[in-house]
């Protein structure tokens, strides 16, 4: 359950030889004003699925809401900021673009962030947050704000993956315009649609997100009044507070191009149905044109094939010859005539 946890003070990282009693002391202080996050010490825990039993005496050690540890312990939660008392929590959507399939496999992260604590809990195959622990503990100035450097790390961490793979879904969109577009026929409608499966799912992880951290946004730029708990969560510096805005104008450009890419995809799938449609519409005329091609002298011989007495021109000397011209002779009028009509 347990992936990695740690003490972080003077920005350096401390080993936890007891949780239980590192989980006590961060709340030992209660939930007073915020200090200066330079001056106190916080724990780090990072959780990999948890089950309640398992995350029952974290939630209880650190006074984490119950409705916030249900989410945090079931998943599948939409991506979200909200306060809990002196306590923001936070659901982000992880997205990991794989080249082989051209799949977007999603997973989640839960944050709890309080004063002096951060619990990271992940679910899904993907995600880690090894290399953002490693970041951020040689980024002192990041260690230095405390809880806060940590959450703007996770968050950062997260977006970037939304712009990576923003620039792949736009390689991949570009490829299958062409390709629809292209001479060559092919079969493209599930390829398509895979494709538009996968742009929702990025808008799905992305698109709730840019609400909360506009707020949050907001409220370190103080262009919201001070309302109460989130106040203690103001970025801690210029710095934290451009950092935050990068991830956001990251996020809504993000957002932006997915649901760009979205709206081309669906005009491309209508293209390629209008497509097939027309390819279907030429295949029967053509269809169509050699088989009253092929009528005409069928036509002839299976009345001449009829093996009645008194047929005429049936003693005729050359009636054989005369038949067969006759055959190539219609069979070429209407070829000239389909062919003039656009039929073949």
């Amino acid at each position: 359950m347990i992936v990695d946890v740690a003490t972080y003070r003077d920005g350096r990282r401390h080993e936890v030889p007891d949780l239980p009693a590192a989980l006590r002391a961060c709340r030992q202080d209660g939930p007073g004003p915020a200090a200066d996050p330079a001056q106190e010490d916080f724990l780090w825990l990072g959780l990999k699925d948890p089950t309640a039993e398992e995350f029952a005496d974290i939630a209880a050690a650190l006074q984490l809401h119950r409705l916030a540890v249900e989410a945090a312990v079931e998943g599948h939660q939409r991506p979200k900021i909200e306060w809990f008392g002196d306590t923001v929590f936070v659901v982000l959507k992880v997205l990991a673009y794989f080249d082989e399939t051209s799949s977007v496999e999603t997973a989640e992260i839960v944050l709890f962030v309080g004063r002096r604590f951060v619990v990271t809990v992940r679910h899904g195959a993907v995600g880690a947050l090894t290399g953002v622990r490693s970041a951020v503990e040689q980024d002192r100035r990041r260690l230095a704000r405390g809880p806060q450097g940590v959450l703007h790390a996770v968050m950062e961490h997260v977006v970037d993956g939304y712009v990576a793979i923003d620039g792949e879904l736009e390689r991949d969109v570009e490829e299958m315009e062409e390709q629809v577009f292209s001479p060559s026929r092919s079969s493209d409608a599930e390829r398509i649609y895979s494709l538009k499966r996968e742009v929702l799912e990025v808008r799905r992880g992305a698109f709730p997100l840019v609400a909360p951290l506009k707020k949050l946004v907001d409220a370190g730029a103080g262009e919201q009044p001070a309302r109460g708990p989130e106040d203690a969560h103001h970025p801690a510096d210029v710095q934290a507070l451009f950092v935050l805005r990068d991830v956001l104008d990251d996020l809504v450009r993000t957002v932006e191009h997915v649901e760009t890419y979205d709206r081309l995809l669906t005009d491309i799938l209508n293209a390629h149905l209008a497509q097939v449609s027309v390819q279907q519409n030429d295949d029967a005329r053509k269809i169509s044109a050699w088989a009253a091609i092929a009528v005409a002298p069928t036509l002839i011989a299976g009345i001449y094939g009829m093996n009645f007495e008194h047929m005429p021109e049936l003693g005729f000397r050359y009636g054989y010859p005369v038949c067969v011209l006759v055959m190539l002779t219609v069979c070429a009028t209407l070829y000239r005539l389909f062919k003039r009509s656009g039929w073949l």
